[in-house]
């Protein structure tokens, strides 16, 4: 895998074997392919020579453990061990490594955060990445650890970053995020999914807005299957007044792939120029907002055409 780069350049991507280690195998929709499948796709583009490449690294189980329990940690490790079982209820098997493997993907998160809080960079991207199913004391929906849920924690407590953004445009809800911060007035959240009556995890409902104190901060924003283009711009601009109304120090943007057409386990008709749109509009407002900051995770897709031209043209608008 031919890796080069621009270390002058505004985006920086994290591109490693450890980082796509994490997946499964034996058919499992979430193989440990997908990194591959869009890196050749940004080398056909010329993005390798356009952004700063960095190496995956390894979160320490002290900075997991801001986000999840003693207690389910240890269970990632012992199943990590023996390499057999479930995670969850069926959805995430455990393989040999599967510890280090989603810890890597938390660390490159992290690494990422260290990069544009000390002004090294100010927007990075990590392919594999954006495990927002993940809860607190349990993995869910393919999602060992919720690294997203990691970042914010540590944004506040080593960094002293009180106002965060999340949008998510993933085809699944954002529920491992979502609800791990549901009273938090300080995270502000855009979740733009398949309407949880037709698809996993069958929550995110648009009357679901945040609770206590931070009632109003939340939008969710359930489409219909079949939902393209022209309804992700029908509903996008109030996407952006939401964010804009956040004021944020920092944007987390999890943009997943598997909102767009022929996914096979979703139901959205997305093209990846939603992609593309969501990512230029949100580098424009952390331009206004937060200094340019803003963090992209991969997260879902499992047609891997969509999901190397998905993340290929976020990278694109990013640069």
């Amino acid at each position: 895998m031919a890796i080069s780069g621009d270390p002058g350049s505004p985006v920086q991507v994290y591109i490693g074997e450890a980082l796509a280690r994490y997946g499964f195998g034996k058919g499992h929709p979430f193989g440990p392919d997908r990194m591959d499948a869009f890196w050749k796709e940004a080398i056909r583009r010329g993005l390798n020579k356009r952004v700063a490449i960095a190496d995956p690294a390894e979160a320490t189980e002290e900075l997991i453990h801001r986000f999840h329990t003693s207690a389910y940690i240890e269970r990632v490790k012992v199943l990590s061990e023996t390499g057999e079982g479930y995670l969850d209820h069926g959805d995430t098997p455990a393989f040999k490594g599967v510890y280090e493997a989603a810890a890597t993907v938390v660390g490159s998160g992290l690494a990422a955060v260290e990069s544009v809080m000390c002004g090294r960079t100010p927007r990075c991207f990590i392919p594999i990445a954006g495990l927002h199913h993940a809860r607190r004391d349990m993995a869910a929906g393919f999602c060992a650890f919720n690294d997203a849920g990691v970042l914010i924690e540590v944004l506040r407590m080593l960094y002293g970053v009180k106002r965060i953004a999340y949008i998510d445009i993933d085809a699944h809800h954002g529920d491992g995020v979502f609800y791990a911060f549901e009273s938090d007035p300080d995270l502000w959240v855009v979740d733009m999914h398949e309407d949880g009556r037709y698809l996993y995890p069958g929550t995110g409902h648009a009357d679901e807005t945040g609770k206590g104190a931070a009632r109003g901060t939340k939008l969710n924003l359930p489409l219909l299957p079949g939902a393209d283009d022209a309804e992700f711009h029908r509903v996008w601009p109030e996407a952006e007044a939401h964010i804009r109304a956040a004021k944020p120090e920092i944007i987390i943007f999890q943009c997943g792939a598997d909102s767009i057409a022929n996914d096979p386990i979703t139901h959205m008709r997305f093209t990846p120029n939603t992609h593309a749109h969501a990512a230029a509009s949100l580098k424009q407002i952390a331009d206004e907002f937060c200094q340019g900051r803003l963090i992209a995770l991969g997260g879902g897709g499992y047609n891997r055409g969509n999901l190397a031209a998905g993340w290929s043209s976020v990278v694109e608008s990013l640069l």
